[in-house]
C-alpha cells in the first residue's frame, strides 16, 4: 500500500468509526481524533517528555492540549512559520511570555504571541513532538503528504539544534497504528515514542536523517523557502 492509500484509508476509519474530531472532515489534514487529551496526559508521563525544557511542535489540533501542557509545565514551545514562509521561520512561545495560554497554542493566536526567530536565534531542542496520519509500531510515520514536518526537522539539523539522539514522539488515535509496509523514504524522519489515549509504544527509532535531502526538494520549493539558501549545496 503506498502512503497516500494508506492516508485514505486511516481517514475513511476514522470517519466511518466517528472517532474523529473537528475540524471536520478528518481527510487532508493531521486528523484530530477522541481521547487527544488522554494522550497528551499519557505523552506527559514518560521521561523524553520530563527531560525536555524546550520541545518543537507541530501546530495541528490533535497536538494541541500536548502544547498547552507544555507552556503549563513551563516548557518553551517551537513551532514552524507556516509552509517555513520567512527567513524567521519558527515561532516561540515562552511562558513568561505567553499571556493566555489556551489562545497563544491555537494556530492563529501562535501567530498573534509567538515571536518569530531564525533557527541562530533558536537553543537546543530537547524533544520534537510530530503530527501524524498513520504510524507503526516501529516508528515509521506519514503525515499528511506535504513533506513540511521532516523538512523543519531537516532544518533544525542543519542549524545544530537537533541530532540524531533527539527524540520524537507523536499522538495518535489507535485507529492510526498500521502495519509496516515499507514505504518510507530517505528523508522521514521516524519515530521514537508513539501514544495513543491507551498505551505508550517505544519504538527503538531509527537512524534519522543528517540534514536536508536536497534530491527531494523541487527548484520551486527551495525558492519558496527563504531559510533553506542558508544550507544550500555549492
Amino acid at each position: 500500500m503506498d502512503k497516500e492509500a494508506l492516508r485514505e484509508r486511516v481517514w475513511d476509519e476514522l470517519e466511518a468509526s466517528e472517532d474523529a474530531r473537528f475540524p471536520f472532515p478528518p481527510h487532508g489534514r493531521i486528523p484530530n481524533f477522541a481521547g487527544a487529551d488522554d494522550a497528551a496526559e499519557r505523552l506527559a508521563d514518560t521521561g523524553v517528555w520530563a527531560d525536555a525544557d524546550v520541545i518543537k511542535a507541530n501546530p495541528d489540533a490533535p497536538q494541541l492540549p500536548v502544547r498547552r501542557a507544555a507552556l503549563r509545565q513551563g516548557k518553551t514551545v517551537y513551532m514552524a512559520v507556516p509552509r517555513l514562509r520567512d527567513e524567521k521561520c519558527f515561532l516561540r512561545l515562552a511562558p513568561d511570555e505567553v499571556e493566555d495560554i489556551d489562545h497563544a497554542t491555537t494556530v492563529g493566536g501562535s501567530a498573534e504571541a509567538g515571536v518569530q526567530v531564525a533557527p541562530d536565534e533558536m537553543p537546543e531542542i530537547d524533544l520534537v513532538v510530530s503530527g501524524s496520519v498513520a504510524v507503526t509500531a516501529d516508528g515509521a510515520r506519514v503525515g499528511k503528504g506535504e513533506g513540511y514536518s521532516d523538512l523543519e526537522f531537516a532544518v533544525l539539523r542543519e542549524s545544530g539544534l537537533v541530532d540524531g539522539a533527539t527524540p520524537v514522539v507523536t499522538t495518535v488515535h489507535g485507529r492510526q497504528l498500521v502495519e509496516a509496509d515499507g514505504s518510507a523514504d530517505d528523508h522521514d524522519v521516524p519515530l521514537d515514542v508513539v501514544v495513543t489515549p491507551g498505551r505508550t509504544l517505544r519504538t527503538g527509532g531509527g537512524e534519522k536523517p543528517a540534514g536536508i535531502d536536497w534530491n527531494s526538494l523541487s527548484a520551486e520549493r527551495r525558492a519558496e523557502i527563504p531559510v533553506l539558501s542558508r544550507f544550500a549545496p555549492e
